[in-house]
């Protein structure tokens, strides 16, 4: 009789389990892993660009060696900073968006002082590689898209009640949202 009680209460804890959102919240964290995953294969693609570009600019112009300079240490410094799906706070997510701002702003820099080098322009090659980065850079807008909407759903499912109940026991926290960077609110101005 002992046994068969252990048996119910062991099914009735496992039934209680299963419908108390645990599952659901593992399958949504899960799905904020995989979204992160997706972010850094973007930014990954950017970065592995970054040494064919300066090498296409190095052999086809006498370019300023500082600008090219700094895009190599950007892109060191944005490679070196990396989040898995368990660190995803805000502060560290910031931490690794101002590394990757950090390389593309030194791109676009790049990118503008091309213009003072028409045989560049013209380099077959040049064009190419800067055709997948602009690309490249849709696919991280596209993947940083995808993570919010998966952390948003997540967020929503962990604050939820009774998930909360259930998440706070299992330590399911909130993730950090991917944010526009602070200067994005500001207007580029455009001088002729």
């Amino acid at each position: 009789m002992k046994k068969a009680l252990l048996y119910l209460i062991g099914f009735v804890i496992l039934a209680s389990q299963s419908s108390c959102g645990y599952n659901t919240m593992v399958q949504k964290d899960e799905t904020v892993e995989a979204a992160w995953a997706n972010v850094q294969n973007a930014y990954q693609r950017r970065a592995d660009l970054v040494p064919n570009l300066v090498n296409t600019v190095k052999g086809a112009a006498n370019f300023e060696q500082e600008t090219l300079t700094r895009v190599i240490e950007a892109r060191s410094k944005a490679t070196s900073v990396q989040l898995s799906g368990d660190d995803l706070t805000p502060e560290n997510i910031q931490r690794f968006q101002q590394a990757q701002n950090e390389l593309g702003s030194s791109l676009s820099r790049l990118l503008v002082s091309v213009e003072q080098y028409p045989e560049l322009k013209a380099n077959q090659n040049f064009l190419e590689l800067q055709a997948q980065l602009e690309g490249t850079e849709n696919r991280i807008a596209v993947e940083r898209r995808n993570f919010n909407n998966a952390v948003q759903d997540y967020n929503t499912t962990v604050r939820s009640f009774p998930n909360n109940i259930m998440a706070g026991i299992y330590g399911f926290e909130r993730k950090g949202h991917f944010q526009a960077d602070a200067d994005a609110q500001r207007a580029p101005t455009v001088q002729f």
